[in-house]
């Protein structure tokens, strides 16, 4: 079923459209309970998706309660697919409780 466009309105964006430019470097925030291997393992993935990742680049942030810890990773980007699997690897590992 299609849905009529207002007059005056701005088409609405196909799926294969992309607002981000490739490649381009592109940050996600990784949580998870704060355990010793858990940069270890978004590290290892990340460079699974891109072999340039710099884990240097890496920051982190505890919660108040220092149970969780926050992992943000900047990867370079190459296309929807790339970002698409990079996500769907990250949000179902045991250790991973949310993706950004």
């Amino acid at each position: 079923m299609t849905h009529p466009t207002l007059p005056g309105a701005a088409p609405e964006p196909s799926r294969t459209e992309s607002l981000i430019e490739y490649p381009s470097l592109f940050p996600i925030k990784v949580m998870g309970l704060k355990v010793e291997s858990l940069v270890h393992t978004i590290t290892l993935i990340a460079h699974q998706f891109d072999p340039t990742f710099d884990a240097s680049t890496i920051t982190l942030r505890e919660s108040k309660g220092g149970k969780y810890l926050s992992v943000t990773i900047t990867v370079t980007a190459t296309s929807r697919e790339q970002l698409d699997e990079l996500y769907r690897t990250l949000s179902t590992h045991p250790m991973i409780k949310y993706v950004l």
